[in-house]
């Protein structure tokens, strides 16, 4: 047995140099025996002492349940979803934060990212997709589609999705890369199908990306997949390589037809409202000239109603009084001179407007 000089001025294992206890600084490992007796003293001083055997392997047994205990606790992270399987099969999903589960090997959890924007594209591989060092390559086989108008057109858009349901993602759908692509094609192809080619390289690509993306989210929501589908964007919309330098003539060529007709509606609307204007100022002045003949006429009418109904009352005085009223308005600016017969000669005129005209002076 080593006495207590043994771990002097050293490590209690003995020199890291080893030796066989003699010569300087050396020293003799410890006794195998004694380090065994003091870890059991060390258990019986926990478990509440005594010789038996069985105390220290009811401690041990009771320490390793308690560590299996604890290791049922996990935490998730705000961007994850915790997906708890019982013998490798789906039971629940559990939220951000710390959770417990039966520990392993009855249960198990996954802890899926499904904050992420996965992408994917259709119709085109980029550099990173298709692992090329530069340069984007079109897949004709997935862009080009029938219009319903009978037009094929090339057709690029890139679908973003992040996981709804971490369980369903995992377990409902064996490929979930490959059934949205599928998913994002077969709608793209159907809303293609119901349109015609102009609004779609023009202004209705919003309205097919929202359709587009409506109808992959049904047919997801139908496998269900777990996957929420974020947005649908279009990357290119144009005819085919063949055909495209015609197509650009035939748009050069209607959008000068739509230049000559803005003009022209220019033009009509400057010509029309002044052709209006004047036609409302001759109908106005028609108007006003009717109007005015009207009552000269009416009141031509009253007037020889009121003289034949004083002509019908005394025909001799009306007559007199007409043709005095006549003959001083005929004779009323011309110099006069009076001839009476039996005075046999000119009568005496005093010019009374002559007169009246020098006083005024």
């Amino acid at each position: 047995m080593a006495n207590d000089n043994d771990f002097k001025g050293g490590s209690p294992w003995g020199s890291s140099s080893g030796g066989n206890g003699s010569g300087r600084g050396g020293q003799r490992p410890p006794n195998i025996d004694e380090v065994i007796e003091k870890i059991q003293k060390l258990i019986n001083k926990f478990t509440g002492g005594g010789s038996g055997g069985s105390k220290p392997i009811i401690f041990g047994l009771i320490l390793l349940a308690v560590i299996w205990a604890f290791s049922g606790l996990y935490r998730v992270l705000p961007d994850e979803q915790g997906v708890v399987l019982r013998f490798g099969k789906f039971t629940s999903t559990t939220q951000p934060g710390l959770n417990y589960h039966i520990p392993y090997p009855i249960e198990k959890v996954l802890t899926p990212k499904v904050t992420k924007v996965n992408r994917i594209d259709v119709g085109f591989r980029s550099a990173s997709d298709s692992g090329r060092t530069s340069g984007i390559g079109d897949v004709p086989e997935e862009s080009l589609m029938l219009t319903g108008d009978e037009n094929i057109v090339n057709i690029d858009f890139s679908v973003f999705w992040v996981i709804k349901d971490a369980g369903k993602f995992l377990f409902k759908i064996q490929s979930p890369v490959e059934t949205v692509k599928a998913a994002a094609e077969t709608a793209m192809r159907e809303v293609i199908a119901k349109s015609r080619l102009q609004p779609i390289l023009t202004e209705g690509r919003s309205s097919i990306e929202i359709e587009t993306q409506e109808i992959i989210q049904g047919i997801l929501d139908e496998y269900e997949s777990g996957i929420q589908v974020t947005q649908v964007q279009t990357q290119k919309a144009d005819p085919p390589d063949q055909v495209i330098d015609a197509f650009r003539d035939v748009q050069a060529a209607r959008a000068d037809m739509e230049r000559s007709k803005n003009e022209a509606e220019g033009y009509a609307n400057d010509v029309i409202p002044r052709a209006r204007g004047e036609a409302s100022k001759i109908l106005q002045e028609a108007e006003a000239y009717k109007k005015q003949v009207v009552a000269a006429a009416e009141g031509e009418a009253s007037r020889f109603l009121a003289i034949y109904n004083e002509y019908a009352k005394a025909k001799t005085v009306t007559q007199e009084r007409m043709y005095l009223e006549t003959m001083e308005k005929v004779l009323a600016d011309i110099n006069k001179v009076i001839i009476d017969k039996k005075s046999g000669g000119v009568v005496p005129y005093l010019p009374l407007p002559e007169l009246s005209k020098k006083v005024t002076n």
